[in-house]
């Protein structure tokens, strides 16, 4: 069901021309949503933090920035928070590794205006937007893809916290959970994983969140 929930739309990118022609697209398709602006992952973290932000969307090439690993960042600060990846990388690989990390959409720079609108449209009205019809890895599958997709949102906001260097008591008082039930996370997160360790989980991750060429 469509729900008219976006007050304000966050564009992570850094490129002035392509940040210009999304916040144009959204005006001509959504002039009630007031558009704001990031360059970079730390800015675009600090930005969610303003619950009034309710759509992102994030660039996967930023500077100084690898890969889906902003959008595990982001998922991990707002772990309800839609992301719509954009990115002139338009391989279906792409787009089903954008789905299982979690992502609402997947915007190909090359799309036109038109198309460029409705899909922020249904975007912004709760819905998802991918350039193709596709699907998550069949069930029973296993691939790293596959197990990350299995992380509860709990789950992937710890193993957030742990790409970004937090120990387990930082993660605690960020989720606002005891240490206890970030190690129960932990345990939990290895087991989906097939890992034994924090560093497997990351490396794990770091593969998954790289882009392909």
């Amino acid at each position: 069901m469509q729900t008219d929930s976006v007050g304000a739309v966050l564009i992570v990118d850094d490129h002035p021309l392509f940040r210009d022609a999304l916040a144009e697209a959204l005006k001509r398709s959504r002039p009630d949503l007031e558009s704001r602006f990031a360059t970079t992952a730390a800015e675009a973290i600090e930005a969610v933090a303003d619950t009034s932000v309710t759509l992102v969307l994030l660039d996967l090439q930023l500077a100084g920035d690898s890969g889906f690993d902003t959008l595990v960042k982001i998922s991990g600060a707002r772990p309800n928070l839609p992301v719509a990846i954009v990115s002139a990388t338009e391989k279906p690989e792409a787009y089903r590794k954008a789905l299982s990390l979690g992502a609402v959409g997947y915007l190909p720079k090359s799309l036109q205006l038109e198309q460029l609108g409705h899909a922020l449209s249904r975007l912004a009205s709760g819905e998802s937007w991918f350039p193709e019809e596709i699907e998550s890895a069949p069930e029973g599958e296993d691939t790293p893809e596959a197990r990350l997709a299995s992380l509860t949102p709990a789950q992937r906001r710890v193993l957030g916290g742990l790409s970004e260097g937090l120990l387990n008591k930082q993660i605690a008082y960020e989720m606002d959970i005891s240490e206890a039930t970030v190690k129960a996370h932990m345990t939990a997160i290895f087991r989906k994983l097939g890992v034994s360790n924090r560093t497997q989980a990351l490396l794990m991750l770091r593969d998954v969140t790289e882009i392909e060429g």
